[in-house]
């Protein structure tokens, strides 16, 4: 058995010099009042974005690719600078999240549609509740959970362990418990038995299986769990997202259940389902694209040159088939 190498120095040194920056963050957020706390971050946010590198151009990039034929150069720099300062302010109120909790979230959050979730969770079967990258996700799955919603996330494990565990932690303590993508995939189906509420994220191109589908008018590979899921164990799929508004405070949005397609076509009811998640996701980020994560790859996969990603389809969906026999199996 080949034994394993150890980290190299350098690398642990760096790990443990920005866990060290990021806890200095954190303890000075804790400090200041809210409003002070983001002016300072907002700061530092534009000042990473004026000083440059791979984040700032990959936003940019991303953003011309999308918007490109409707926003001219200094508009979408202006968006890529405010990407930058939103998730700075997104990050204060993630840290000060145990506060907002105790407090009710007085004055913080107003909300529409709240309803629809509730009429979902009524229903005894669970519920998938499909948000995205975009506003603050964090303090989306506190509010549900203090509103009395039976919640759990399903998120990839940070690859900076010490950051996964502070992570974990905060959603714990915050109500809202964790799902680790990829290690514990029964436990999901059991959270759906319970009747409770599943928090799954679907807009970014991530190494799932998937189909492509439209986004912002380019083909993206989009994961096809939650979908496949919803179909297995006849389950809404209600969107819901939390977005900042210009005067400090959330707005909390949740939408009707997706109008999903079921027939005998499982491959086909698949890609069209997915095309209406990204469009529902387009729709949301268009209204506030400096809260989305532009910086992330989201085109990363090419369809195949073979057609429009059917066959990427009927490849997630069959895989899904063999899973579960694979499970009945076992």
């Amino acid at each position: 058995m080949p034994s394993i190498r150890p980290c190299p120095f350098h690398k642990r040194l760096r790990d443990y010099l920005f866990y060290a920056l990021i806890r200095g963050l954190v303890s000075g957020v804790r400090i200041l009042p809210r409003s002070p706390a983001i002016a300072v971050l907002r700061f530092l946010g534009g000042l990473v974005f004026a000083v440059g590198g791979e984040e700032r151009c990959k936003t940019i990039r991303h953003l011309t690719h999308a918007l490109g034929k409707e926003k001219s150069s200094a508009e979408i720099e202006a968006i890529a600078r405010g990407v930058f300062r939103h998730f700075a302010a997104a990050g204060v109120d993630f840290v000060r999240m145990d506060a907002y909790v105790a407090d009710g979230f007085r004055g913080l959050v107003s909300c529409t549609g709240f309803e629809h979730l509730e009429t979902a969770v009524a229903g005894g079967r669970g519920v998938i509740a499909l948000t995205a990258h975009f506003g603050n996700w964090e303090l989306l799955g506190a509010y549900v959970s203090f509103r009395g919603v039976p919640l759990r996330v399903v998120g990839t494990p940070l690859k900076h362990r010490r950051l996964d565990d502070l992570l974990v932690a905060a959603r714990n303590r915050a109500g809202y418990g964790n799902i680790a993508r990829g290690r514990d995939t029964r436990e999901i189906i059991r959270a759906l038995h319970r009747g409770d509420v599943l928090g799954m994220l679907i807009d970014q191109d991530t190494r799932v299986n998937g189909v492509f589908a439209d986004f912002f008018g380019h083909p993206a590979h989009t994961p096809a769990g939650p979908l496949l899921l919803a179909r297995k164990y006849d389950v809404p799929v209600v969107p819901m997202f939390m977005w900042l508004r210009d005067d400090l405070t959330y707005q909390f949005e949740c939408l009707p259940p997706l109008d999903l397609v079921h027939s005998d076509d499982q491959d086909h009811d698949l890609r069209v389902n997915v095309r209406k998640c990204n469009e529902m996701y387009e729709s949301m980020i268009r209204r506030h694209p400096e809260q989305w994560v532009w910086m992330h790859k989201r085109w990363k996969k090419r369809p195949p040159p073979e057609g429009d990603g059917a066959e990427r389809g009927k490849t997630a969906a069959s895989r899904s088939r063999r899973s579960s026999r694979s499970r009945r199996a076992a």
